[in-house]
């Protein structure tokens, strides 16, 4: 995928706020975008739309009386940890910053915010985490970035790892780019030449 399709990619996103204004507003803004967007007012609404079907995305609010966006976030991260949470909230501080954050949040919108900026940060998460991707796109990104940093953290160049494990660098470069799908064969012996488990590179990458 080019980064011109990331860029393009139609997401799937689902915006917690209590502010009903907001939501026909932010609805309409992402599917403007070419978004698909699901807009809801509680936390039971936001939980029950990720059990329907999960989202690419969830915008959340932090500021909705009863139900803090600090729990429904903490909530979120247990049922979903991969899950992309962009926070959005009219009263930033950095404390709070730092708290969200501290719960792998992907970025964080100050309300006002304006259409270019919400684009930005989607396309970012679409490009940085294989959002908006077909399964075998998500895994081959997630692979090729899994391999990418066992090979750095190790110092090695792609032409030492190419030494080790018996695989062109063009190859390589090519896997790690996540342009190709490394064979069985390929894989193990990149994983043998680093030491790793193939299989928590899987899940680290998301299957």
């Amino acid at each position: 995928m080019t980064d011109d399709d990331r860029q393009q990619a139609a997401l799937s996103v689902v915006a917690l706020d209590d502010d009903a204004d907001f939501r026909e507003y932010i609805a309409g803004v992402l599917e403007a975008q070419g978004h698909n967007a699901r807009a809801v007012a509680t936390r039971g609404a936001l939980l029950e739309a990720c059990e329907t079907e999960l989202p690419d995305v969830v915008l959340l609010d932090m500021n909705m009386g009863k139900d803090t966006g600090e729990a429904v976030l903490a909530e979120l991260r247990d049922r979903w940890p991969r899950l992309c949470v962009l926070v959005v909230t009219g009263y930033p501080s950095l404390d709070s910053m730092r708290a969200t954050f501290k719960q792998q949040v992907f970025d964080y919108l100050p309300k006002p915010f304006g259409e270019d900026e919400l684009a930005r940060v989607l396309q970012q998460a679409a490009g940085e985490l294989g959002l908006g991707q077909s399964p075998q796109q998500r895994l081959r990104a997630g692979l090729g970035r899994q391999i990418r940093l066992a090979r750095t953290e190790r110092g090695w160049t792609l032409k030492d790892l190419s030494e080790h494990a018996g695989v062109s660098v063009s190859q390589l470069s090519s896997i790690e780019r996540g342009a190709h799908l490394p064979s069985l064969e390929s894989m193990l012996a990149i994983a043998r030449a680093m030491n790793a488990m193939p299989s928590d590179w899987l899940i680290e990458a998301g299957f």
